[in-house]
């Protein structure tokens, strides 16, 4: 059963990626007046994905950098490279799948299918996010339990 303890957890985890990440959707959706609906749809994938990696490795990195500092220590370069292993873990798989096949997949058709670009993307956003935020917490949980954090 989740409680709330975890949702928070979790949404603190994600919360400013994924601002960056909608907002770069919402903004990606004015391509689709320049291209055709699939081009938009890869467009904004990628936006979004910048957007969101940007975000997470900047607190993985500043959150890493600060417990360094409390501890008196340099961050090193294993430092950085456990950061980039414990996010491959997180993100790995659910991020090939989301953009290779489920968000283009969204970002396509769901604009066709509510008729306007902007309801269409926020509606295929949604349903992406969905899977890929439900399988990265699996793997989130599990890291955790495994203490890869």
């Amino acid at each position: 059963m989740l409680s709330k303890v975890q949702f928070k957890e979790w949404f603190d985890r994600y919360k400013y990626a994924e601002l960056a990440a909608t907002t770069a959707a919402l903004l990606g959706s004015q391509f689709s007046r320049i291209f055709s609906g699939l081009t938009t749809a890869y467009l904004i994938t990628f936006m979004e994905y910048f957007a969101f990696y940007g975000v997470i490795i900047s607190m993985a990195y500043i959150q890493l950098a600060k417990k360094n500092k409390d501890l008196e220590k340099q961050t090193s370069l294993n430092d950085i490279l456990r950061i980039v292993k414990n996010l491959v873990l997180e993100f790995g798989y659910p991020a090939l799948l989301d953009i290779l096949l489920v968000r283009p997949f969204c970002m396509y058709w769901l604009p066709i299918l509510t008729g306007n670009a902007v309801t269409g993307i926020m509606a295929g956003k949604l349903c992406a996010d969905f899977l890929f935020y439900f399988l990265s917490i699996v793997n989130y949980e599990w890291m955790k339990r495994k203490n890869h954090f």
